[in-house]
């Protein structure tokens, strides 16, 4: 008959200091003592230990396993199986996966940690943790077998059985070979049997690896298609972007207006920024996962780049009136990594601190140097973050649940972009707040390396003189399939004074470019008849071609897209919607001559 006992005792009925059943045959000849020994341990039950957090589960579990076998011996958690362990030794341990104070995964390491315990099998009983991960995970963690709850009760108590009567035999066969040295033959069964077991659990595993490495590559597959959807995605939503830009700069270039249309291409066109900040970031996250993102580290000064970053946040902080702050130390601080990413995760924090403070509220940064870091601060008086939301607002596609109702948008990504930006040089990024409604702040500590950069950039933010003497004209062929984008391109360039042809193929740019005599040729790269890549490719081959900047302006921005680009022949990879101020720029360098090493804008 079964029997619980309590596994806090020292020891259990008829059991002695080490844990097993004290030997009454001890004075008997070696042959008998043996004898005795082996039949004794096969008949005595054998200790099965079950764990569950559920005393119900527990009722249950000892119900099916109820056999003049086993004594059972119940544990309702990690702690208390692990006092067991210490205590008796089990020939199979029923495990829960799920438990409070300590995952069945933990106490199974723990066990197999153990000398004592380690060989001890182990038998899953899950209800939760049904996915290929989980499964692989406890068999990783030593067990022999993985259940899924509501167990099948014959094929629990099949596996009870076997591993009960294999810790039989084992005992048996200690008790046979402390007394009887030439019991061989019947060790060399037993052993057998623990091979073949052995044998059965390594093909489980194998079968289990094999399974797993199928996972994997279905996963890298999804993985794969995720970036190309994403990938095509930016695409086409930069593809309707483009014109409406476009179009709003022209609006500007046409002179003074009527206020309202003013306001509404204001309007527009801080949409069309937030929109396509929104593809970048999302673009830059899926690189950053792959590991595909590449830093452009050089020694900065961190003036610089905090300057930059007020820059690019200056419409939204102005827009919401709010009063931005900045200290700085007297003493010049200098870093080494990627200017432009770093000013993208300083930006990134202004956005949020704007985003997430009522109009006309404070944000303040401030520089401290402490030892081999910097530490840059960032406090707003915004709506505050929870404590419990602290760490969590890190995360992809979180947001402040509180804060719905103030926010200006946003996919959850930015400070998820921020914290990766970051840590790719080395730093770390913390969050702190005194409770809803007090504000908020962010403490950014980055490494910090001695000797400054030559000729950095002064912190006032002083652009080049306005009133600068308007650049010459210049003959610009426009190809893109998009006759909008085309179209509106081709109006703001003809508005700043230049004179342009606009076509709607690759291979009417190919005859453009050798009628037309273009200095310029703003090319797409998804066209009919001829892609951009084949276009640039005619084009160059033609002699005149040679001397002609060529810039592709696409939708498509992955690093693989500007290799593509170089190879093809082009001088700029610029990615669509193109910036106006990044357009005189390049007709700037046109003018000035030379030839560019290949970018992307």
């Amino acid at each position: 008959m079964s029997a619980s006992f309590d596994p806090l005792s020292p020891r259990g009925p008829l059991m002695a200091d080490n844990g097993r059943a004290t030997t009454p045959e001890a004075g008997l000849p070696a042959t008998d003592r043996a004898d005795h020994g082996v039949t004794r341990a096969l008949a005595e039950p054998v200790n099965v230990l079950i764990v569950d957090d559920e005393p119900n589960n527990l009722t249950v579990l000892e119900t099916v396993l109820d056999d003049s076998g086993y004594r059972l011996v119940h544990a309702n958690s990690g702690e208390q199986a692990l006092m067991a362990l210490m205590t008796h030794e089990f020939a199979v341990l029923v495990l829960d996966v799920s438990m409070p104070d300590m995952s069945g995964f933990e106490l199974a390491q723990l066990v197999k940690q153990r000398k004592k315990t380690a060989s001890i099998p182990i038998i899953f009983l899950t209800a939760y943790f049904n996915d290929e991960r989980s499964v692989v995970e406890g068999y990783g963690s030593g067990a022999v077998d993985y259940l899924h709850k509501p167990v099948n009760v014959n094929v629990l108590r099949s596996k009870v059985s076997v591993f009960a009567e294999l810790y039989r035999k084992g005992r048996a066969l200690e008790e046979a070979n402390r007394a009887l040295v030439g019991e061989i033959a019947e060790r060399r069964t037993v052993e057998e049997r623990l091979r073949e077991l052995n044998d059965t659990l390594e093909r489980r595993v194998l079968d289990r690896t094999e399974a797993l490495e199928a996972s994997e590559a279905q996963l890298r597959s999804a993985d794969r298609r995720k970036d190309e959807f994403l990938a095509t995605l930016a695409h086409e939503l930069r593809n309707p972007l483009a014109p409406i830009g476009y179009a709003v700069r022209l609006l500007g270039l046409k002179g003074p207006a009527d206020p309202e249309v003013v306001r509404a291409s204001d309007l527009i066109g801080r949409q069309v920024k937030a929109m396509s900040r929104l593809i970048d970031d999302l673009m830059d996250v899926s690189r950053i996962n792959q590991g595909k993102i590449q830093l452009h580290r050089e020694r900065i000064l961190l003036a610089s780049v905090l300057r930059d970053a007020i820059d690019a946040a200056r419409p939204v902080i102005d827009e919401c009136k709010h009063e931005l702050q900045v200290t700085l130390p007297d003493q010049e601080v200098t870093l080494e990594g990627d200017a432009t990413r770093l000013a993208q995760a300083f930006m990134n924090l202004l956005h949020n601190a704007s985003k997430y403070t009522d109009s006309g509220g404070q944000i303040a940064i401030s520089v401290l140097p402490r030892g081999q870091h910097v530490e840059v601060t960032l406090r707003d008086s915004g709506i505050g973050i929870a404590a419990d939301r602290l760490e969590s607002i890190f995360e992809m596609f979180s947001q402040v649940e509180t804060a719905l109702s103030r926010s200006r948008g946003g996919l959850g990504i930015g400070l998820s972009l921020t914290r990766r930006l970051v840590e790719l040089h080395g730093g770390t990024i913390v969050a702190r707040s005194e409770g809803t409604g007090r504000g908020s702040e962010f403490v950014v500590s980055l490494p910090l390396v001695d000797a400054p950069p030559a000729g950095a950039a002064d912190f006032s933010g002083q652009g080049a003189a306005s009133g600068e003497a308007p650049l010459p004209a210049l003959r610009v062929l426009v190809a893109d399939d998009n006759q909008d984008a085309a179209e509106a391109l081709t109006e703001l360039l003809r508005a700043m004074g230049h004179c342009v042809r606009c076509v709607f193929d690759g291979e009417a740019a190919v005859s453009g470019a050798r009628e037309f005599d273009p200095e310029l040729i703003l090319l797409d790269i998804g066209m009919p008849k001829l892609n951009g890549y084949e276009a640039c490719r005619a084009i160059r081959a033609d002699r005149t071609g040679r001397r002609i900047w060529i810039c592709a302006v696409t939708g498509w921005g992955q690093p693989e897209d500007v290799r593509m680009a170089s190879e093809a022949g082009f001088d700029r990879h610029l990615v669509k919607p193109l910036d106006p101020d990044t357009l005189l720029r390049l007709i700037g360098e046109v003018v000035a001559g030379g030839r560019p090493r290949l970018g992307s804008g």
